[in-house]
């Protein structure tokens, strides 16, 4: 593992936390431009497309930036991203192979690492460049960050179609701006990036469903 880190290329991961982020922003850019035209909050199938491919990047950027914080907030949120496709229609349509992909990837990831639970600890957990205040101040950002799709998972199930209330946009505000400072602290202009496209997006949705509720 950390052969991979220590070879990796500044620009290719630059590029790889940039398309990542792309992602991200395409998917609140298409959400945003949809609920505008129809006057109220939607969950558009490319959001949950977008976030998916989102994830996958922004996760080997984690990986290669060796950021545990990165890393963690991927994967709380990776299978609400599957429920939420499952419940659009579009899982089903994705080819078999990749469904099956889909589905094992975390669980990889994780078999992968506890075969390398040593290097894993030494690498993310006890990284110089990453104090563990910090690296406890970025995790609780990220876990906050992604519990919104929780909410939204369970909002949606009692509901039985895939929505996002306003407490999903609340959620979205507090943990994007923690990440962004985060990112400051970490000289991070990928997370920084991110993220503030996204807090404009978090507070026009909150103000289109204060006016739905009035």
């Amino acid at each position: 593992m950390r052969v991979v880190s220590c070879m990796a290329n500044p620009v290719l991961v630059l590029g790889i936390g940039l398309l990542a982020q792309g992602f991200f922003s395409a998917r609140v850019l298409v959400q945003w431009i949809q609920s505008e035209r129809a006057r109220h909050v939607l969950s558009p199938s490319l959001f949950w497309v977008f976030s998916l491919l989102g994830a996958y990047l922004l996760c080997l950027y984690g990986w290669l930036r060796d950021d545990f914080a990165i890393v963690l907030g991927q994967f709380i949120s990776y299978y609400v991203y599957l429920w939420n496709l499952k419940v659009k229609g579009v899982w089903l349509r994705l080819p078999y192979l990749l469904r099956l992909l889909l589905l094992l990837t975390p669980v990889l990831a994780i078999t992968f690492v506890a075969g390398h639970a040593d290097e894993f600890v030494s690498r993310f957990l006890s990284n110089r460049e990453i104090p563990l205040w910090l690296l406890l101040f970025g995790s609780v950002g990220q876990v906050l960050f992604t519990l919104r799709f929780i909410y939204q998972w369970l909002y949606s199930r009692r509901y039985g179609e895939s929505r996002l209330p306003s407490a999903f946009w609340g959620i979205s505000l507090l943990g994007a701006l923690s990440i962004v400072v985060y990112g400051i602290i970490r000289h991070d202009f990928v997370l920084i990036l991110g993220q503030s496209f996204g807090i404009v997006a978090y507070i026009r949705n909150l103000v289109l469903l204060r006016r739905e509720e009035k």
